[in-house]
């Protein structure tokens, strides 16, 4: 053995005993976030979402996402599980389906929540079922649009559109997916599932069981000196509860990604921070409050109630039949993150938000609750946020600022996930995809473009 050649083993071990040292010690947070995210996301793409696994692990393992490549990953369809492993056996982690509850991580000496109550039932009608019949040059100008909104001009940071469905006048009147996806593909909506608890939210409001401005219970506060038992249900739905939660998603270890990726109760992680402004008087951002509104509807329903709460209340009076509100490892919803449902049952949801929470003439919401919705937050300095909805489109996602009717409000999810609502013009966006770098989507822009497209021909019935 040479000694350039010993050198050579000699500083391979030392970089291997490093990397393990990171690994297990200062960077085990980081693994545990890698791990669980490639584990649950390969379980709810293939299991939930229906997706080939190759397909799914190719696309975890790129673009800005290649360092997952080193973590290998397998699926068991006799068990449905998705089990990750990290070099050198360091770390293993398995995410587990559930009949239609989806996909949850599993933790040591965790025991398996009851299974939520979400019946799959068969796809919403599509485009081709519902659309009315349109002129020529509506048909071609539509087509224009979801031919740019499909591009990528780009390939170095792709747009990845997934899914478009245009809903107008209560009719589908364009839908488009990109290949391996269709009409009756859930997908993920990210933050989108907050619009979904803003929902859940007002019906038990509107069943007299929450107030808005009364506290909510949380057991982390019920001491009487605990200055976070002055949180109210509004302070919730409007971002405004004062309390400290790290939302940045590009950072390798924050609290949200440690929330959906290393904590089995993620209400109680977010519940536990502390205050750092009155409640009220700070907007901020988190997806903390979204989780612990999901679990203060639980202590309000009660186990039972609570696991078919979101379909016997909201997915099937309005037919989102292919909605799954995914649980953490406890059983509560993880509503600021993890809800798949169809393009068009997305659609649905922005549909029953334009009528002003009315459906099929059965009020869904309560009178006044779409009006509360999209209130300006007293707290926001620029009023861009209302109550779990946006009411201008994130930055991130508007580079072109093209002006939009006033009245347009948004759910809007991580990786460029829309459903932008417009009552004035009687409108209903939908856009799902994988975008993964910030500016490459440009929502005002494609809802402008939108909007100039099912603008009546000139010359037309009712152009005038």
């Amino acid at each position: 053995m040479t000694r350039r050649w010993k050198i050579g083993v000699g500083g391979a071990l030392l970089t291997l005993t490093l990397v393990i040292a990171i690994a297990v010690g200062f960077g085990r947070p980081m693994l545990e976030i890698a791990t669980g995210y490639k584990a649950k996301m390969l379980c709810s793409e293939v299991f939930v979402a229906g997706r080939a696994p190759a397909d799914v692990v190719a696309e975890l393992e790129s673009q800005d996402l290649t360092a997952l490549r080193f973590i290998s990953a397998s699926i068991d369809h006799r068990t449905r599980t998705a089990t990750v492993r990290a070099p050198l056996g360091i770390m293993t982690r398995e995410a587990r389906f559930r009949d239609s509850g989806g996909c949850l991580l599993a933790f040591d000496r965790q025991p398996p929540p009851a299974a939520a109550d979400q019946p799959r039932n068969e796809p919403a009608p599509s485009a081709t079922d519902l659309a009315s019949s349109q002129g020529t040059e509506m048909k071609t100008r539509l087509t224009a649009v979801l031919d740019d909104a499909f591009s990528e001009t780009d390939r170095t940071r792709p747009r990845q559109t997934r899914a478009i469905v245009l809903m107008s006048n209560g009719q589908i009147v364009a839908e488009r997916y990109a290949t391996g996806f269709t009409a009756a593909t859930p997908m993920l909506g990210w933050s989108m599932a907050k619009s979904v608890v803003n929902a859940l939210a007002g019906i038990l409001v509107g069943h007299g069981r929450l107030a808005l401005d009364a506290p909510v219970r949380v057991p982390l506060w019920s001491a009487p000196d605990d200055p976070r038992n002055r949180i109210t249900l509004d302070h919730l739905l409007r971002m405004s509860s004062g309390l400290r939660f790290d939302e940045e998603m590009t950072k390798p270890v924050t609290d949200i990604l440690t929330a959906l990726f290393r904590i089995p109760d993620m209400a109680a992680f977010a519940a536990d921070k502390p205050l750092e402004a009155a409640p009220g008087t700070r907007w901020q951002y988190s997806s903390g409050t979204s989780l612990i509104l999901s679990g203060v509807i639980r202590s309000v329903l009660g186990d039972v109630e609570y696991r078919t709460f979101p379909r016997a209340a909201l997915f099937d009076p309005i037919g989102m039949s292919s909605a799954v509100l995914e649980t953490d490892a406890t059983g509560t919803f993880a509503a600021s993150s993890f809800m798949y449902a169809t393009a068009g049952d997305w659609a649905r949801l922005g549909q029953l938000y334009l009528q002003d929470g009315v459906w099929n003439g059965s009020r869904i919401l309560p009178e006044g609750w779409v009006t509360y919705s999209r209130t300006p937050a007293p707290a926001h300095p620029t009023g861009a946020y209302g109550a779990h909805f946006w009411l201008q489109i994130p930055e991130e996602y508007g580079a072109s600022h093209a002006p939009l009717p006033n009245d347009a409000f948004h759910a809007a999810g991580h990786e460029g996930q829309f459903v932008t609502i417009i009552p004035s013009r009687q409108v209903v966006i939908v856009r799902l995809g994988k975008t993964r770098y910030g500016g490459v989507w440009d929502q005002s822009a494609f809802v402008s473009n939108v909007l100039r497209a099912l603008a009546p021909v000139a010359g037309s019935p009712g152009s005038r």
